[in-house]
Order: structure tokens, then C-alpha cells, then sequence
């Protein structure tokens, strides 16, 4: 604040243009970027609440804006936002990521043992402390926030405005999201929020109930089984008999296309005791046995190429559709043709590559091995680890670190930019809307109460796993990481840690609360699904009304206000 002299007899003080706002319009930011979160959100809770959005309809919904709609938005926030040398500078997000994920599970390895948690509640509260919401809320927030404060803009970008903000933020938030997808589904999923049946007291447990059940009905299944058995023998010798007595045989396969001489060749052709096939009174070995050659020893080839030579008539098979006579039966034809032709041409790529194999030598042929073996291995890892995001990322960074594609994708005026990206665009703004409809429906079943009770474990212990939980995610690991965020802004000489929208983003994240996909793994192992719901419902819904009733301050604010206040410091 400077002090101006004035011919006013009041003295006036006129804040820098640089200093973030006062306190009191600070909050009402916020309380502005807050409540536009939570009126989108609002109509999910309450179509949710009147039972008009169920489970399967809101996971079809989330499923649809990660298979479409979320890639659009990475793809047109990322491919005009990148550059070739501002992929050099995010390389320390995955350092931060790190750092904050490591802070939180020593936060938690701490927590735990001072309430005395058992392995399985420990690696729970672990998973609620690690694995903060970097999705739905926070980019609700940016988007929000970045409208609201006008301090937010980076000095070295001439010209910078609100939607670059928002573009940038979204940006930081992909790469932290992805980061925490890979770590949540591998580590969270197999490991921290394991099914009971993964620790081996609760497998003890289980085996000495097990035992006794067992002693107790083991003798009447016994005698259960050796009554069958006696009873059984006793009747096998009638039923074989009047089984092969009323055999019959199930009727004529229907065969189609074919004329009077080729069904009565084709009735002559009957199999001989030996296994092979005659054939208008020859002889023919069937497909698949084996029979001497010249040379004394035992071919499979022999009888292939015998059978190849064979020219049997078409048999439809009782799923394939009968083929029309004339014209109609036409283009069935034709799929027919192109099947044989394609299995044909398929049968001779594989000769050939298998000749080729052949011909060259043995190193040669151990390294088209290995690199068989590596190309495989590659292709499965990328088809399980990629979805939709991932690789409209990978996209948007081809895009981006070619300057002329970029140009050809973003220039204003250009044919692609007026068909292409602007369809993709428009399908980008319905991802963060439709995300706040599906984060109000699943607060609104987080919420209701469960019809199955919860075990006895989770019934004794769950009031503590919630206190431990909100204090590993939202309270310990901000006071922690805050010093540490500041010392990054201020002395690592990267430059997007100048940007007071990448600080805000780590602030945001730092003290998010716990994601929501970790409902979803929770009821897919069963793992605590009632302590799960109490602590979204007071991470959410109770933030929430603490914002609207504005009795004190949220998390959101506290947390914007330390950013803002490291960005001056830092600058």
C-alpha cells in the first residue's frame, strides 16, 4: 500500500497494481468462484436426490466425458497452449508430484501408528491422504478463479488475458491428473485399498471359521456322497442301456446351394473304422491324421494337401443366414468371396514370413525374436496404460512441437480451425459442466445411507479412520508442502513457477480433498464403503455449507491466499 498526497482532506491509500487484492474482496472472489462450482453442481445433487439419476446413469456419464468429451477439452487447452520449449519447463511437475506424494504417505505413515491403526485401516487412510481430488473441483476452481482475480496474469506472456489463465491451469491439471491416474489404479488399487482377502490376519480369520463350519456338516456330506455313489452304481448298467437303445440321430444337416448330383455324390461320402474318408468309393485320409509317406515316416502334410485337392461342397452352418437366390443373394455372396479371399491372402502372408524367418540365420533370427518378444510387450502395456486422455495428450504435444501443424490447427481464418477444432472445441466446453453434474450426483449417493451394514471393524473403528483421514488430506500436508512450494517459486530458476496460475494449481492440490474415484475402488474391493462416504460427504457437502453460510473461512480461500501471497513473495 503507498500513501499519495491529495488536496483531499482525507488521506487515500491506492493499492500497487501488482499486489494481489484486499482480504475482504479476496473472499468475496472466492466465495463468487465457489458458488458457481456449486450452482453447476447443485442440479446433479438434487435430480439425484429425487432418484431421477441412478448409479448406472451417472457412471455412463462419467464414462462418456472421460471417453469424449475430456479429451477434447486436453486437446484444445494443451495443443494451443504448448510449445517445444514449454515442454522442457513442465518437466518439474512429476518432481512436485513426487515430493507432495511422498509428504503425504510419511504424513500418514505417522498418523497411523499414532491411532494405533491395524495394516489394512493404515494402507486406507494412506490412500485417503495420497490421493487428492485433481479432476472435477479443482478445474472448476481455475476455471472459476481465473475469471474472478485479475492477479493472475503472467507478466511474460505480452498480452496475457483471462482465458490464457484458464487454458494454463487446465494444462498444469491434465499432467497432475494423469500422474495421479497411473499411481492410483496400480499402487491405490492393488495395494492400499486391497479386498480383506489380500491381508493374511483376516485369511486366518476366515480359515478357523472355515474349519469348524466344516467339521460340523463334514460327516453328513459324506454319507450324502456314498448314498449317491451306491445308488449311482447301482443304476449305471439300466441307463447305458436304455441310453443306447433310444439313441437317435439328430436329423439331416441342412445344407444349402447345392444340386441333386452333388448331394448324391455327397451321400456316398461316408468314413471307414480306420478314420478316413471315402469318397465315391476311394479312400481319402482325413484331415488332420497322420499316415505314413514314401519315406517311411509319419506327415501331417501329406494328408493337408490331399484334403486341399478335395473340393467339398459349401455346408451352412445353423448361424449363417441362408443366401437369397438371384440378385438379393448378392452382396452375401460377395461377403463370402472377400472372406475366403482375405483368410487366403492372410494364410499366404504368414508362408511367406515364415520362409523369410527361415532363410535367415540363427543370430538373425534370435533378434527378430527379441524384438517380437519387445513389440508385444510395448503394444500390451500401451493398450492397458493409455485411455482416452492419455492419448489425446500425446496428440495435442505432436501438435504442438510442430509449429505448422499448430498453426494449421489454431490459425484464426484456416479451414481446419473452422471445421475441426472448432467442432472439437465446442465438445471441450461440455467436460467441466458435465463433471460438476456427476460430482453433485455422486455427493448425493455418498450421502444416503447404505442398506448393508458395515462389518464390525469399520462399525468400531470408522469415526477414527474419518478424523485420520481428513487430517492426512487436507491439513498436515498444507502445512507441510506451503514452505516448501514457496522455496520453489522463489529459488528453482524454472519459469513457469513464475506463473501465479501453476501456484495457485499446486496450492490447490496440496490441500484438494480425497478423489472421488477412490469410491469407486472402494466399492469394487469393499473396502470401508461407509467411512468412504462420510469423508466425501465432509470434504464436499460440508465445505459447501461452510462457503454459503460464510460463518468461517473454506479451504478454497485459505488456500488461494497462500498462493497469491508465495507469488509476491517469489517476485
Amino acid at each position: 500500500m503507498t500513501l499519495q498526497a491529495s488536496n483531499s482532506p482525507f488521506v487515500v491509500f491506492e493499492q500497487p497494481p501488482d499486489a494481489h487484492p484486499s482480504i475482504s474482496h479476496l473472499v468475496l472472489l472466492v466465495f463468487e468462484a465457489v458458488m458457481q462450482v456449486v450452482c453447476v453442481s447443485l442440479p446433479g445433487y438434487i435430480i439425484a436426490r429425487l432418484g431421477h439419476f441412478d448409479a448406472e446413469k451417472q457412471k455412463f456419464l462419467a464414462n462418456l466425458n472421460v471417453m469424449l468429451f475430456t479429451p477434447c477439452l486436453i486437446f484444445t487447452k494443451l495443443a494451443s497452449q504448448l510449445s517445444a520449449d514449454k515442454l522442457l519447463e513442465l518437466a518439474v511437475i512429476p518432481v512436485i508430484f513426487v515430493i507432495q506424494t511422498l509428504v503425504s504417505y510419511f504424513v500418514s505413515l505417522i498418523v497411523t501408528r499414532m491411532f494405533g491403526f491395524n495394516k489394512r485401516a493404515s494402507n486406507f487412510v494412506t490412500a485417503m491422504g495420497v490421493f487428492g481430488n485433481s479432476n472435477s473441483l479443482p478445474i472448476s476452481l481455475v476455471i472459476s478463479l481465473s475469471q474472478t482475480l485479475k492477479g493472475l496474469h503472467w507478466d511474460k506472456i505480452p498480452g496475457d488475458n483471462d482465458d490464457e489463465v484458464g487454458a494454463r491451469g487446465i494444462l498444469y491439471l491434465m499432467i497432475f491428473q494423469q500422474l495421479g491416474q497411473l499411481v492410483r489404479w496400480s499402487w491405490g488399487y492393488h495395494v492400499l485399498l486391497a479386498p480383506k482377502e489380500k491381508y493374511d490376519d483376516y485369511n486366518n480369520e476366515r480359515i478357523e471359521e472355515g474349519r469348524y463350519a466344516g467339521d460340523a456338516m463334514g460327516s453328513e456330506e459324506t454319507d450324502n456322497l456314498l448314498d449317491y455313489h451306491d445308488e449311482d452304481d447301482g443304476d449305471s448298467e439300466v441307463h447305458r442301456s436304455s441310453d443306447s437303445d433310444t439313441y437317435e440321430p439328430a436329423g439331416r444337416t441342412p445344407v444349402a446351394n447345392l444340386s441333386r448330383s452333388s448331394l448324391a455324390d455327397f451321400s456316398d461320402n461316408h468314413e471307414d473304422g480306420n478314420g478316413s474318408r471315402k469318397l465315391n468309393g476311394k479312400h481319402q485320409q482325413r484331415k488332420g491324421s497322420r499316415r505314413p509317406s514314401s519315406s517311411g515316416t509319419i506327415s501331417e502334410t501329406d494328408g493337408a494337401h490331399d484334403d486341399s485337392m478335395l473340393s467339398f461342397p459349401h455346408i451352412r452352418s445353423s448361424d449363417e443366414p441362408e443366401v437369397p437366390e438371384g440378385f438379393k443373394g448378392i452382396p452375401q455372396q460377395m461377403k463370402r468371396w472377400v472372406k475366403q479371399k482375405k483368410a487366403a491372402a492372410g494364410a499366404a502372408i504368414t508362408r511367406k514370413q515364415r520362409e523369410a524367418y527361415a532363410s535367415l540365420p540363427v543370430p538373425l533370427q534370435h533378434t527378430v525374436d527379441f524384438l517380437q518378444r519387445v513389440a508385444g510387450k510395448v503394444n500390451v502395456f500401451l493398450w492397458e496404460f493409455m485411455n482416452p486422455p492419455l492419448w489425446a495428450m500425446l496428440l495435442a504435444v505432436i501438435v504442438a512441437s510442430i509449429p505448422e501443424l499448430q498453426r494449421l490447427f489454431f490459425e484464426e481464418g484456416s479451414f481446419i480451425k473452422n471445421s475441426v477444432t472448432s467442432a472439437v472445441s465446442s465438445s471441450a466446453g461440455v467436460a467441466v459442466p458435465l463433471i460438476l453434474v456427476v460430482l453433485g450426483a455422486n455427493l448425493a449417493r455418498n450421502t444416503e445411507k447404505h442398506e448393508s451394514a458395515a462389518d464390525s471393524e469399520e462399525a468400531r473403528i470408522g469415526t477414527k479412520l474419518l478424523v485420520a483421514s481428513l487430517i492426512c488430506r487436507m491439513l498436515l500436508p498444507t502445512l507441510i508442502m506451503a514452505p516448501i512450494l514457496a522455496l520453489f517459486a522463489k529459488y528453482v530458476p524454472v519459469s513457469i513457477l513464475d506463473d501465479p496460475i501453476f501456484v495457485v494449481v499446486c496450492f490447490l492440490l496440496v490441500g484438494a480433498p480425497s478423489a472421488l474415484q477412490l469410491a469407486q475402488i472402494c466399492q469394487i474391493n469393499s473396502v470401508y464403503e461407509n467411512v468412504m462416504s462420510k469423508i466425501l460427504f465432509q470434504s464436499y457437502v460440508i465445505c459447501f455449507k461452510l462457503t454459503c453460510d460464510c460463518r468461517i473461512l473454506p479451504s478454497t480461500l485459505v488456500l488461494v491466499m497462500l498462493a497469491l501471497e508465495v507469488v509476491e513473495w517469489a517476485q
